[in-house]
């Protein structure tokens, strides 16, 4: 706690200095102008890699102004976060790994697309608000080297098999006659005490800023060390069967559908979302859509695109032959998660065609339904399944050796 402190006095003009100079000097004049803020194994952290991360997370978080107090706390989650990736890219190196620079860009372009944006649009945000687009960059560098290390060693060797399969639709099959909740996740890894008290003090003040309106996707993306960080912290329609004994206390325990205190669990902190509940004796219907999106609002553009589109076949190829079209899939969804407005839309529309054109994170949208089926049961096909078991079981793998890695690193507190 005390090193948290230190780190915290010394980025407290994160707060004062408003929209700053993003851009940093040298690696050396860095250092030596602004100091150290951890060693890991014979490389440093300075604090304007702190500082910058620090930032980069407050913007994800958005809300209001945050307190002192607050930001000591986003700060020494920013330097753990750090930590991780240093550990990541330093275990990549052993296999002579490098990220070219076009797979970090890409990465960087679906993260602005979810929010409806460019990743051109996105690095100017962040410049303007004070935050070199380098750190969100090298976020990027080390979860793609991560990945492939671990896909690499690990990917071949996870074997799903049909059995196992055929018992996790049987389990599902007998969830879906429980009450189920629909639940995103934020997990803080921590593997001691020690951290695991900066992760509740971090957790605290996420959930703040959640509750002042801060997109939970967003948190979870950029925070979140579970592996549903990819899909914004959604783990789906689950039974309290599913979850840790802690987390399923808390959840069962909920009145209304909304956000949960920080829950720690042994090694870390979640931050729990439960958006809606379902009885047993709701009936589902669910259907397959094609999102086709217009990034700048151009109706126009839109309009001509449906006018080439015959079939759902049809509409990622339109997609791509114009730059402000993006398209998407989604497959299996209850009709339901859609809201009102969205249930209306896809209601309105027979199979096979477009709904009514809708406004959408900043552009104009609409959903071409593929498939309906009413009455279905909630459950994925059997390769979603498949491909969520293996990626279950990769993330378990992920956390266990980071965990080592950290274990049996050198790391030194400045």
């Amino acid at each position: 706690m005390v090193r948290q402190l230190l780190v915290a006095a010394s980025l407290f003009a994160l707060s004062a200095a408003g929209v700053a100079n993003a851009q940093d000097s040298t690696d050396s004049g860095r250092l030596a102008l602004e100091g150290i803020a951890a060693v890991v194994n014979d490389k440093p952290i300075s604090y304007s890699d702190v500082r910058q991360r620090a930032r980069l997370l407050l913007l994800s978080l958005g809300g209001q102004q945050p307190s002192p107090e607050q930001i000591q706390q986003i700060t020494g989650q920013a330097l753990e976060q750090l930590i991780d990736e240093s550990l990541q890219l330093e275990k990549a190196a052993e296999f002579d790994m490098e990220i070219d620079a076009r797979e970090i860009d890409g990465a960087v372009e679906d993260m602005a697309r979810q929010g409806g944006t460019t990743g051109d649009q996105l690095k100017a945000q962040l410049l303007e608000s004070g935050v070199n687009p380098a750190s969100l960059e090298e976020q990027m560098r080390a979860e793609i080297a991560w990945n492939r290390v671990m896909s690499g060693l690990y990917g071949s060797r996870i074997r799903v098999s049909e059995n196992q399969v055929d018992d996790q639709l049987e389990r599902m099959r007998t969830a879906s006659k429980k009450t189920q909740y629909r639940v995103s996740e934020i997990f803080f890894f921590a593997p001691d005490e020690e951290t695991k008290a900066q992760a509740l003090a971090a957790a605290k003040t996420v959930l703040d800023q959640l509750k002042q309106g801060a997109d939970f996707r967003v948190a979870a993306q950029r925070i979140s060390s579970a592996p549903t960080a990819a899909t914004g912290g959604d783990m789906g329609w689950i039974s309290t069967e599913d979850l840790a004994p802690e987390l399923a206390a808390a959840v069962s325990g909920i009145d209304k559908p909304g956000l949960l205190e920080p829950i720690p669990v042994e090694n870390g902190v979640y931050i729990l979302l439960v958006a809606n509940k379902r009885e047993p004796s709701q009936a589902v219907t669910k259907v397959n859509l094609k999102r086709l999106f217009v990034t700048d609002g151009k109706e126009e553009d839109l309009q001509a695109a449906m006018e080439q589109i015959k079939t759902c076949d049809d509409v990622q190829s339109v997609a791509n032959s114009k730059t402000n079209l993006r398209a998407s899939d989604l497959d299996e969804i209850n009709i339901d998660e859609l809201g009102p407005e969205g249930k209306d839309l896809v209601m309105s529309a027979d199979v096979g065609q477009p709904t009514a054109i809708f406004a959408a994170s900043g552009g104009l949208a609409t959903m071409y339904v593929c498939a309906r089926n009413d009455g279905a049961e909630a459950l994925p096909s059997r390769d979603d399944l498949k491909g969520s078991l293996k990626n279950r079981e990769l993330g378990m793998i992920s956390e266990r050796e980071l965990r080592n890695l950290r274990r049996e690193a050198t790391i030194i507190y400045r």
